[in-house]
């Protein structure tokens, strides 16, 4: 594949895209709450503590009810995650992190709609499915009105 000129208006656009993405409110949002999650110590160290009982917890499902420490990994995994989910920090996060990936949907589905209405956006907010040329059936499982 050679190299046009028309090429290289696409990847000047790709990056002006890129740009326009990594100043935007939510991504600025996204990089204060990662940033306020990743820099108190105590919750890194509760974070790392939650994965290192997933790895334990893992081993328990291989086993199942059988395991011997099965009811205090268990439950101890049940705490832990409650703990952070309930972290305002981490809660933050986590919505910073839904709506970043909201607007890489829409992005992704003007781009898809400017290809050709054919175009099947994959994407991960139900809203935006409905949007998308195939309605949300396809990977659902549901009744699809495409031609796929």
């Amino acid at each position: 594949m050679m190299m046009t000129s028309d090429w290289g208006i696409i990847l000047d656009e790709a990056d002006a895209l890129c740009e326009m993405i990594l100043s935007s409110e939510p991504a600025k949002t996204l990089q204060q709450a990662y940033d306020a999650v990743y820099g108190d110590v105590q919750l890194v160290e509760a974070i790392h503590a939650f994965n290192r009982m997933k790895e334990q917890y893992e081993d328990v499902q291989r086993f199942g009810k059988y395991h011997p420490d099965y009811h205090t990994i268990m439950k101890s995994i049940r705490q832990q995650k409650r703990a952070l989910d309930l972290n305002e920090k981490v809660s933050a996060l986590k919505i910073a992190e839904n709506d970043f990936q909201d607007l890489l949907d829409e992005i992704s589905l003007l781009i898809g709609k400017t290809v050709s209405e054919a175009v099947k956006v994959p994407v991960s907010n139900p809203f935006f499915a409905s949007g998308s040329s195939c309605g949300g059936g396809c990977g659902s499982g549901g009744s699809c009105s495409c031609s796929a």
